[in-house]
């Protein structure tokens, strides 16, 4: 005898297999449009255009990481983007965890405005779509908690960082040399995936074209690129491995005992408190458990499943295992020799949760 019936795991491999599909064709994206240059040259651009300021230049490269983050998604911001920011920071003579800490914490709280910023909101899509709604809808319901928790984590990286933020730089990094017509292709490709992923295009699809057209475009330009392309296959098997474990889970009476413990109503106390919840959990066991777990407590009203999505999203920034990115972003980290103490990362990660979580809830409750 089974937990799951036929019916059951027909609508659970319906439900994942889009989602997966994209997070390995977006990864095969962003790889090949880091090695066509396309992250360097932005990078040297936004440290071109800082003008030797140092506040000018973080502006610029957090706009960068909002950026990347929403339409390119979280883990992609934590893998490619960090060691730009690193590189960077060194060339032009500033501290490097000024950059460090921008992008692990936008990575983290800026993935709320598109379904394809953060696997947790390709999740939420679908039962979005069962409650009648669409892509604009989650846009619509998205974008102020978005704007409330990014502008709450900058405002905090600044304060912590304000006297590096103070200072000027005098060299401007070269750009490093790359071939063009890769990467006016890669370019090109990473500026249209905004659009067509804000405008409602399937992400799998669009996905898929894109890592299709830059792997023929870089496989005639420069084969030698494509050695070693990293495809997650160990990350998407262990996505699918806990979303098969937690729906067991739900069959047996979890969805019982988690509805019974979170705050019901959509008014402003509950949905802080159904975002707060989330923020806890995705610290303890990680956000893509923390969202399985606790989605059937508010599945049944688009608003609640937000300040879920806010929480999960832009709190699990305390503990190492939190979320994905966090652990991607320490990776590349030591691989560039800098350090950030836990000692102060963890308290500052817990206040910055704390802020942005709170301020996305509030920015929800006050637009929804």
């Amino acid at each position: 005898m089974t937990l799951l019936d036929a019916a059951a795991l027909e609508a659970l491999v319906l439900r994942l297999l889009p989602v997966v599909v994209f997070l390995l064709a977006i990864t095969v994206t962003a790889e090949v449009a880091e090695r066509a240059g396309v992250f360097d040259v932005a990078g040297h651009r936004v440290a071109h255009w800082g003008r030797h300021r140092a506040w000018a230049l973080w502006v610029l490269f957090a706009a960068l990481a909002v950026g990347c983050t929403v339409v390119l998604s979280i883990d992609t911001t934590a893998v490619l983007l960090t060691p730009v920011g690193l590189a960077v920071a060194r060339q032009v003579g500033l501290d490097a965890r000024l950059f460090a800490v921008t992008t692990l914490w936008v990575a983290n709280t800026g993935s709320l405005l598109l379904p394809v910023s953060n696997l947790t909101n390709l999740l939420a899509l679908h039962t979005v779509g069962r409650l009648g709604l669409g892509h604009g809808d989650f846009v619509r319901l998205a974008w102020a908690p978005a704007l409330a928790c990014v502008g709450a984590t900058l405002l905090l990286v600044a304060a912590l960082h304000r006297r590096t933020l103070a200072a000027g730089y005098a060299v401007d990094p070269p750009p490093d040399p790359h071939d063009a017509v890769l990467l006016r292709w890669a370019g090109a490709v990473c500026v249209a995936l905004g659009p067509l992923f804000a405008l409602g295009a399937p992400p799998w699809a669009v996905s898929v074209v894109s890592a299709a057209v830059l792997l023929a475009v870089a496989r005639r330009r420069a084969p030698a690129l494509l050695a070693d392309l990293p495809v997650p296959w160990l990350m998407a098997g262990a996505f699918v491995g806990v979303s098969l474990a937690v729906e067991v889970l739900h069959e047996v009476g979890l969805t019982q005992v988690v509805t019974g413990l979170l705050p019901a109503g959509s008014g402003a106390a509950a949905l802080a408190g159904v975002a707060g919840a989330g923020a806890v959990v995705s610290n303890a066991v990680n956000n893509l458990p923390a969202y399985l777990l606790l989605e059937p407590a508010v599945a049944e009203a688009p608003e609640r499943l937000m300040a879920l999505l806010v929480g999960v999203n832009a709190g699990p920034l305390v503990t190492p295992w939190a979320s994905l990115a966090t652990l991607l972003w320490l990776q590349r980290c030591r691989g560039a020799g800098v350090v950030v103490p836990w000692r102060w990362l963890l308290p500052a990660g817990a206040a910055c949760a704390a802020l942005s979580v709170g301020a996305g809830a509030l920015a929800l409750a006050a637009t929804s």
